[in-house]
This record gives C-alpha cells, structure tokens and sequence, in this order.
C-alpha cells in the first residue's frame, strides 16, 4: 500500500499494515506455514490409522453376510438347527469341562506318558479305555483310588469299561468341583471338609488367585458331598450363540469331554469370533488346551476357546459378540500335532453347547 494511502489512517494503525506487508513479503512465512500443514496432515493420517486398527482388532466385527447367526441364516448354515435348551441341562460336578486354565488344572487332554504316577503328573488327562482296562487296574495304573475315577466320571461300582471309551483322569485321588456363581474358596473347603490351603496347593493357586464361575478344581482327598450340587440350567434363545469360525466350518471333533466339540474351517491363524458378548475372565496358556480365552456371558453361560495361535484379548476386557478374541492355532496339545492339528476348541459350561448334536463332519457353516 502506497504511503499515501496512510493519510487517513492513524499512526499506529499504519505502523501495524507496515509490519504486516513486510511479513507477507517474507519468504520464512510460507516456508512455516507449509510444515505447519504437513504436520496436521501426518497428525490426521496417524490418527485415522490408529482409528482402523482399533476397529479391527477391538470392535464387533461387521459381517457382510449372516451366515454366522443362526436366528436369521436360515438354510445357509444349518436349516435344522434348534439351540434351545429348555429340557436340556449339562454339567454335575462329576463331569468336568474339556479345557481351561491350566491354573486350575482344567486342561484335560492326552496324557504324554499314560503311565506316570501321580508324583509325575500335574494335569487332569483323558485317558481312552483299551482292551482288558479295568476299574482297578486304571487306578493302580495312575495311582489315585478307583472310587476317585468311578466319581469324575459318573460311573457306578459294576460299570464296564468298553475300549475306546474316554475317561477323565485326576492327578490326586479326589473329586472335581464346578465353580458356580457366588461360591468362595472357604465355602468349598466347609463343602468337602478339604482345607481351603490344599485346594489352593493343588490347583497352583495362590490365596489372592480369583475364583470364577465356570472354573474346574481339584478338591484332593474329598468325596462328592452328600447331597449332590444343584446348577443353574441355563435357557438360551435359539440366536444367542453364533458360529465363532468364519465359513465354511465344520465339526472336526463331535461332542467329547461332556460338553466340548472341535471346529475347523481348515485353516490356520483365521480369526475366532466371540460367540456371545460379556467378559473376558480369564486369558493364558495351559499344557493341553495353549492359549486360551475363557468369557462369561451376562446370563451365567460360560465358553472356553482352546489351542489359539494367539489372544487378541485381555483378562478384564469387555467383549462384544462377534469381536475377534484370538486366531486359529494348534498351541498345546493337538491330534495330529502340527499344522494339520489347527482347529478351535469350543466348550459352554452351565448350557448346552449348541454344536454338541451334530456327528463330525457335520458343516455347520457354509
């Protein structure tokens, strides 16, 4: 602006257009305000990619297809199936869930070595009955009294053992209890007359350790109380569970370990969905079962995931339906060993397992 031009404006005013004009002039402007801008560009992008990865690995995933639920598949996925669970009930405290934490010795699964002796053995094993296996020779066999087998596995004095038969195997004579809801360690201990340190001691726990409804301990020593334990038999709507395996799944394992099936879609490290929401109580690694994810679910329902590549969850974290929790692995012990053993364990403690009534083979998911 020309000098002349600051005839009618006052002194000041005209000291501060000066000013100005010599700034705009100024190369070192432009050169501040182009990193300026870059870093707001950097700063946005950064943010949008922290903002999509947290969708993917933290937020229900969003399916373009229905395949997973049951309710609103129809004859996609399985047109006969019926998950309601009115007239069904699982669990006595006598058959024990497939997998869990190996903290509380609930990673059932083959033993390395089936003769060890108890001094030898840590974890409860499922043992297959072979020709000319008796009550009493198992028991001599794995050191733990005969009654203790007769009691985990629901059995009766003049049952008969049929080879290939899978029987639940305990580390020390005794009994296992289910954890239900609103039970203590002390109030345990009072049930089976047990002091609450040897259940602590059996089960690796220490006196802080949570108990949580849905986990499995060994009460070493004890007798199934008197008057046998009344659980919570859970109704589920036919659409509360969906298939926590992308499609196509099917039934790798049928129903074992009372309430357990295997599913596969043939690969490993695909994604394993949450079958419900609710929260993640427990997460780790176990001998038999590896990592591992256990949820209870708002309505006292319990599931177990078993043999993970990974977790993508944490103890404590909220999880909706559908959320990724972890990946196809073959961690801990599987049949076969190796890549060829990739597939997901799946348990539900105190309702049926919705996948329980099919052989396997059966596709669930297509």
């Amino acid at each position: 602006m020309p000098k002349r031009q600051f005839k009618h404006i006052p002194k000041r005013s005209q000291s501060v257009l000066l000013i100005l004009r010599r700034i705009a002039r100024s190369p070192f402007l432009y050169l501040i305000l182009a990193a300026f801008l870059v870093a707001v560009a950097a700063a946005l992008l950064m943010n949008w990619r922290e903002y999509s990865l947290s969708k993917t690995n933290s937020q229900p995933a969003v399916f373009s297809d229905s395949q997973f639920f049951f309710a609103v598949s129809g004859p996609k996925t399985c047109s006969a199936a019926n998950f309601s669970v009115a007239q069904e009930s699982f669990l006595e405290p006598a058959a024990p869930a497939y997998l869990m934490s190996g903290r509380t010795l609930t990673s059932l699964g083959f033993a390395a070595e089936s003769d060890a002796k108890t001094s030898e053995r840590a974890d409860v094993e499922e043992y297959i009955v072979e020709q000319g296996d008796t009550l009493a020779s198992l028991a001599e066999k794995f050191g733990i009294s005969k009654e203790t087998i007769m009691w985990v596995n629901d059995l009766g004095k003049n049952s008969v053992l049929k080879p290939g038969q899978s029987l639940t195997i305990l580390p020390v004579s005794g009994v296992l209890h289910l954890v239900k809801k609103g039970d203590t360690m002390s109030e345990i201990s009072s049930l089976y007359k047990v002091p609450s340190k040897n259940i602590l001691q059996a089960n690796n726990f220490s006196d802080n350790d949570p108990i949580f409804p849905g986990d499995l301990l060994v009460i070493p020593g004890a007798k199934p109380p008197s008057k046998p334990i009344q659980y919570a038999q859970i109704t589920l709507p036919q659409s509360y569970f969906m298939c926590p395996l992308s499609s196509p799944a099917h039934i790798s394992q049928g129903l074992h370990s009372v309430n357990a099936v295997d599913l596969s879609n043939g690969k490993c490290g695909g994604p394993v969905f949450a079958a419900a929401g609710g929260l993640a109580q427990r997460t780790g690694f176990g001998q038999q079962s590896g990592n591992f994810v256990m949820i209870g679910h708002p309505n006292g329902a319990v599931t177990y995931y078993g043999h993970l590549a990974s977790i993508a969850v944490r103890a404590g974290q909220s999880i909706d339906q559908g959320q990724i929790i972890g990946y196809v692995g073959h961690t801990g012990h599987t049949i076969p060993d190796g890549a060829e053993g990739c597939h997901l364990h799946f348990d539900v403690r105190f309702a049926t397992n919705p996948f329980s009534r099919y052989a396997a083979g059966s596709t669930i998911a297509r």
